[in-house]
């Protein structure tokens, strides 16, 4: 009888299985199990994925010992990583090592209470809107049929209770939810809200727990005992029992897409495998993706509109304020307004999307720029650390106070952050207490939670911070927000950049009035006449996005076309240039006629060199997605990179820096 063999997918790049013979010691893994296994002159750990009888005499290394004695998937799931693999052009190994939890052993989280998973019965009382809504998303959906529907609504219309009485109903039914939020680190409230309302019928996969704890929780999901996945974009892979609905929060994030290979987005993934399983995928948000948008005009998503604040809010008065040649960087009429706020024992959010204290280092006699020597990008001035560092590659290096090229003393910065923000806030409103919010102050255990409960306790008067404070918020005092530099994001080259200046405006401002009818929101920018500053403080929501698919259109960009990108870095610049135009010629002679693809480039990349590595790239621009795969798949058998170069294969790329 001949012996077993293992197909083994590991994570490498290299798209292809091997072959391996059965442990020499144990019990003999079943597909779906991991193992580690010897590679080369060294052990990794790959997933099993058939096993089969040799039908020669091979001499095939052993499998060195398994790590799990039950697979972690079955077959439904398998056809999800080979979607994925190939929707990604990524090798199999690499999707399951970063689908799967990777502990050795899991450990269990400390019992939530209860014996049963009952759904506590915390429910509030719906809308019209919310009760349509419902009933139009809740009806069965069959194997292979498509159900994806879009809540949009502005901020504080009740979005999050439609999904939340929505996955209790899909619950009652015997079925499993998953639900996707941006970064778990900024969905504090909603994490304590659905603890207290589902109870141990709910399962948290997030970056807070270790990774034993993960794999704890992904067992518990595998075995029915978790019916509610909560997590960030890696949740859209949990292994659920008879998945019945998905719900996609805030889908407009970039988060949503992994910037590492494989470079999914959790969107498409979601809204594939609904239709797999004939489930409804229910995205939402108060700025819709350009994508989305597009797709709610075709009737292939279907629009669900909330059009009103159910919490006794209002929407809040916005102002606009011309900055240039300001002397501060609060502007008085801001700080008025924060002080009159204070007055009246209300709180206050101020933004800013640039975090230390100042950055863009300038010689102001020759011009001389500090660029980090690694990346094509100024350093950044953290006066805390007392250091100047790279928010790229995170190279450091002590403050300049005499100008290296020239040796002139009159030298400065530029540019501010939340840091220096802080500085002068905590001097000229003294007081206030204030406190920061962004990566710098939040890199220990539980400083977040920490500072969004004393906010929420109303012991702290003003919050300023990056992107954390501009979404997944929801404060009763919160009564005006500030915008201290509205068109930061304008003036990168990406096509994206008007699109996601509407949306962080929109989503800051959203912060104000929830409970209160007197919210005000002040937008400080240099750019007041730019249409998507414009647009956002006057709320017109229908006409921004009118005027950005015309624009998108008429430059063949998404959602009315496809594109694949293809960086090739090296540390040598010249061996970059080299594969990028091979790959471009080789792109080139394999269209086919009739094919209407489009080979953009090659150039280099706006951020042309990252953590010394030099970035030149391809860009594949077609309506079809399978004609693109072709090409690229095509362009990447006919070259073969040197040793020190390597190629990203970004698929719907979300940007293009």
């Amino acid at each position: 009888m001949s012996p077993p063999v293992y197909e083994v997918a590991v994570p490498v790049p290299l798209d292809r299985i091997f072959t391996y013979s059965a442990p020499l010691e144990g019990d003999p893994p079943e597909p779906g199990c991991r193992v580690i296994v010897p590679f080369g002159r060294r052990t990794v750990t790959g997933v099993v994925i058939s096993v089969t009888k040799d039908p020669g005499e091979r001499s095939l290394k052993p499998i060195s010992r398994a790590l799990d004695t039950d697979p972690l998937f079955d077959d439904e799931w398998m056809e999800m990583a080979r979607w994925v693999s190939q929707m990604y052009v990524t090798p199999l190994g690499e999707v399951l090592a970063t689908m799967l939890p990777g502990a050795r052993r899991s450990r269990d989280l400390p019992d939530r209470g209860g014996d049963e998973p009952a759904i506590a019965p915390e429910r509030l009382r719906l809308s019209e809107e919310q009760e349509t809504a419902i009933r139009e998303i809740g009806r069965p959906v069959a194997p292979g049929e498509e159900s994806w529907h879009y809540l949009y609504g502005i901020t504080g219309s009740g979005k999050t209770e439609v999904f939340l009485q929505l996955a209790e109903r899909t619950i009652g039914e015997g079925r499993s939810v998953i639900y996707l939020v941006p970064e778990i680190a900024l969905t504090h409230q909603l994490f304590e809200h659905i603890s207290r309302r589902f109870g141990p019928v709910a399962a948290m996969l997030h970056s807070g727990l270790t990774a034993s704890q993960r794999l704890g929780e992904w067992r518990r999901i595998q075995r029915g005992e978790a019916r509610l996945v909560v997590g960030a974009r890696s949740a859209v892979f949990a292994p659920t029992i008879r998945l019945g609905l998905v719900v996609i929060d805030e889908e407009h994030e970039n988060s949503y897409k992994a910037g590492n290979a494989p470079r999914y987005h959790a969107r498409q993934v979601a809204l594939w495998r609904s239709v797999r399983v004939g489930a409804p995928c229910i995205l939402g948000s108060a700025t819709p993706s350009a994508e989305a948008w597009h797709l709610m005009g075709t009737g292939r998503l279907k629009r669900h509109a909330l059009t009103r604040r159910l919490s006794g809010g209002a929407m809040p008065s916005i102002r606009v304020l011309d900055i240039q040649g300001a002397a501060t960087l609060v502007s008085p009429e801001l700080r008025e307004a924060l002080i009159a706020t204070h007055a009246l024992g209300a709180q206050s959010i101020l933004f800013l999307n640039r975090r230390g204290f100042a950055g863009v280092f300038q010689c102001r006699s020759c011009g001389y720029a500090a660029d980090c020597p690694r990346c094509s990008v100024p350093m950044t001035y953290h006066k805390t650390q007392g250091r100047m560092v790279c928010h790229y590659c995170g190279y450091r290096t002590g403050p300049i106070q005499v100008c290296p090229d020239c040796g002139s003393l009159d030298v400065g910065y530029a540019s501010f952050g939340t840091e220096r923000i802080e500085e002068d806030l905590q001097r000229e409103l003294p007081e206030l207490r204030v406190a920061r919010l962004d990566t710098d102050t939040t890199r220990t255990r539980g400083a977040l939670g920490n500072v969004l409960d004393r906010f929420a306790e109303g012991e702290i008067d003003l919050l300023l911070g990056t992107q954390m404070v501009a979404k997944g918020l929801n404060f009763p005092g919160v009564r005006t927000v500030g915008i201290i530099m509205a068109d930061t994001g304008l003036s990168l080259p990406d096509f994206r950049a008007a699109e996601r200046t509407f949306g962080l405006i929109v989503q800051v401002a959203g912060r104000a009035g929830r409970f209160r009818r007197d919210g005000e929101v002040i937008v400080q920018t240099l750019r007041p006449g730019h249409a998507a500053i414009r647009r956002a403080v006057r709320m017109e929501v229908d006409e921004f996005y009118r005027e950005e698919l015309r624009v998108r259109q008429m430059l063949r960009f998404p959602p009315f076309t496809r594109l694949i990108r293809l960086v090739c870095r090296s540390r040598r610049k010249e061996a970059a240039v080299a594969l990028a135009d091979e790959l471009a010629r080789e792109a080139e002679a394999g269209l086919a006629a009739g094919t209407a693809v489009h080979v953009l480039g090659p150039a280099p990349a706006p951020l042309e060199k990252i953590k010394n590595n030099w970035r030149y790239h391809v860009l594949l621009r077609g309506e079809e997605m399978p004609e693109l795969h072709r090409t690229c798949r095509r362009a990447l058998s006919r070259v073969t990179p040197d040793r020190d170069v390597y190629i990203e294969v970004d698929v719907d790329p979300v940007n293009l820096l």
